[in-house]
């Protein structure tokens, strides 16, 4: 299997598990490859990290909520996976600049960390999120 189709792999199992807890381990175990290898392979080939990769995707999920519902901010951070509205809104400025409640307020939704796709690697030309 070539490391493109291993990235989307693992990319295809971010997509489908960003709800849940998900840990290198987890990831590495499910798709039966060792973390170093697919650590290494995925940030090989997007330049980024998967962590990083999966803090992007749940901050623009998070984001999209924002302008879309009017659930509480606290809410938001937690289904984003943060123990904090504090620790979500400063991850949320690091990616969009803003506060939550500000890009709330500018109801405009832009994702910041599109899904990556090897086969298709226009996010590569400056829309996905800074490593």
């Amino acid at each position: 299997m070539s490391e493109h189709a291993i990235v989307d792999r693992i990319t295809d199992y971010i997509e489908k598990h960003l709800e849940q807890d998900l840990s290198l381990d987890r990831i590495a175990m499910d798709l039966n490859y060792s973390k170093f290898y697919i650590a290494r392979t995925f940030a090989e080939k997007t330049g980024t990290s998967i962590y990083k990769y999966i803090q992007g995707r749940r901050l623009t999920l998070a984001a999209k909520e924002l302008v879309e519902t009017k659930k509480p901010i606290i809410d938001i951070a937690y289904e984003a996976h943060y123990n904090s509205q504090q620790a979500f809104t400063l991850a949320f400025h690091q990616l969009y600049q803003c506060t939550p409640q500000v890009y709330r307020k500018n109801g405009i939704f832009y994702p910041r960390q599109l899904r990556m796709n090897m086969q298709n690697t226009s996010w590569m030309k400056g829309e996905r999120m800074a490593a």
